[in-house]
């Protein structure tokens, strides 16, 4: 007799995370290995995007880059909603966390958004893809030139100049060049992966997963859990916790209020509130020079991972939704 899951258990995929994210907390991965899983995941994702290239239309990527509006809203929750919060939440933030942590918080409000987790999980949860390929991407070339503009407002803070020319290449290596590849294959394996789409579900999750273990890792050999009190910690947790619910909510509020449709909502929503690790890391050890970074990038390690944590439980349950005639349809050249 088969057993009836119990409501209250998440499901596979978020168990999933959690159990990552407890790996991590136990067995980092570090040294060599490190380098080599940091392959993997790259690999990982650059054949995510090769097969949201194989799978998407041109005309459909053309509509996407087309969707201004929607770019726009998302840039201002990132790069304008984010900062106008961490400056007007500094009573309530700076007694709970201390001086440093909320620096920490102030600096995470300015970096890009995720590229690879907002759009698999935009991809999971079925909302509008291209779209979210073009904001994110885009949003993560722009964050090189405004993010340190944003730090000297916010913090104070000048950096030795870094590198902008590189951080572009490895953007373009990473996730452009193979979706480009895809768009060229797509005349050859297009019509496979619209039959086995449910290949690139795996491929999100897989994505998304490693995503998580290398970051963790990364954090836990960095110390991070002593660092910090325990109650400052408590006390950041939800300071981020409370920072993700109101991008949310006026993500939520805005993307009603501009007639959005469902797909569109979804791609704001995972879009506009995402930060960066990834980029944010690097970025701190060319603004912060001569500092301890430690306990700067400690809210973007903790944000990142809970953004992880509850955007992959809303990709889930919009993802049960009945689908819509264009989705049974799928997306064709005519």
């Amino acid at each position: 007799m088969r057993m009836t899951r119990p409501r209250f258990l998440p499901d596979n995929f978020t168990l999933t995370l959690v159990g990552v994210v407890l790996l991590a907390s136990f067995l980092p991965v570090s040294g060599q290995v490190a380098v080599g899983f940091g392959w993997l995941t790259n690999s990982a994702i650059a054949l995510l995007f090769f097969m949201h290239g194989a799978k998407l239309s041109r005309e459909s990527i053309i509509a996407g880059a087309g969707h201004w509006r929607l770019h726009l809203l998302v840039f201002g929750l990132t790069f304008a909603l984010f900062p106008l919060l961490g400056l007007a939440l500094k009573p309530l933030l700076s007694p709970l966390i201390g001086n440093d942590l909320y620096m920490g918080m102030l600096y995470l409000c300015a970096l890009p958004a995720t590229v690879q987790s907002a759009i698999a999980f935009t991809s999971l949860a079925r909302g509008n893809i291209p779209a979210a390929i073009c904001s994110a991407a885009a949003s993560s070339l722009i964050g090189i030139f405004l993010t340190p503009l944003l730090v000297t407002l916010l913090l104070n803070v000048h950096g030795d100049g870094g590198s902008t020319m590189d951080a572009i290449v490895k953007i373009s290596g990473q996730l452009l060049l193979p979706f480009i590849a895809g768009q060229i294959a797509r005349r050859w394996v297009g019509a496979w992966v619209a039959r086995n789409k449910h290949w690139l579900k795996f491929v999100d999750q897989g994505s998304i997963l490693l995503v998580v273990y290398g970051a963790f890792s990364e954090a836990v050999i960095e110390g991070i859990w002593q660092q910090i009190p325990l109650r400052d910690l408590a006390g950041l947790v939800i300071v981020c916790c409370v920072l993700l619910a109101l991008v949310l909510l006026a993500s939520t509020v805005l993307g009603k209020a501009f007639g959005f449709n469902q797909e569109d909502r979804i791609t704001l929503l995972f879009c506009g509130s995402k930060k960066s690790l990834a980029t944010g890391v690097p970025m701190a050890q060319v603004l912060f020079v001569g500092s301890t970074i430690g306990v700067l990038i400690l809210p973007l390690m903790l944000f990142h991972q809970i953004q992880l944590m509850v955007c992959a439980v809303l990709a889930q349950r919009f993802a049960k939704r009945p689908e819509s005639v264009p989705e049974l349809m799928g997306q064709v050249d005519p």
